[in-house]
């Protein structure tokens, strides 16, 4: 029997590092059956950019303290709510 409860938690770091110490078939009696998906896929979409407009790209995002596809992807949510 086990004197824990599994992590309530969407770090999946946190999750990996108590299953790594702790064995499934113990928590049993914890465990539910999901119907719906967890996780939703997404579309990757490849842009083509010169070579100066990507690096342009590039330093913007980190003028922001983001990745590139962050601020692309920011810029086409950004179009698509105005459309």
């Amino acid at each position: 029997m086990n004197e824990t409860t599994i992590p309530q938690t969407d770090s999946i770091q946190q999750l990996a590092q108590f299953w790594d110490t702790h064995d499934l078939t113990d928590y049993e009696d914890q465990l539910e059956v999901v119907e719906s998906p967890i996780f939703q896929r997404q579309a990757v979409v490849p842009i083509h950019l010169a070579e100066q407009e990507a690096e342009m790209v590039k330093e913007l995002a980190q003028s922001k303290g983001v990745r590139s596809a962050e601020l692309i992807r920011e810029w086409v949510l950004e179009k698509l709510q105005s459309a």
